[in-house]
């Protein structure tokens, strides 16, 4: 089972990064972006195939090392 694991920035966080690269974009003539935020984005095999003990698995791994949970926040999508 493929989980892909997507970590942003809390909306109460400023993002510096997404600021530069939406200044970018609209150096380049990109106009109308109201906002850019960056993040992380993982994806991990798991070699169960029950999908309420993937989900748990994927919950754990964010909670102890791929999220800061002060400043961050998690999804996940679960599939083949």
């Amino acid at each position: 089972m493929k989980a892909k694991i997507y970590v942003t920035l809390k909306k109460s966080v400023l993002d510096p990064q997404g600021v530069t690269v939406k200044h970018a974009l609209e150096s380049l003539g990109y106009k109308g972006i109201r906002d850019v935020r960056l993040g992380k984005y993982f994806e991990v095999t798991l070699e169960t195939t029950d999908k309420k003990r993937a989900a748990h698995e994927v919950e754990q791994m964010c909670r102890k090392l791929l999220v800061n949970p002060v400043i961050e926040e998690f999804t996940y999508d679960l599939g083949e």
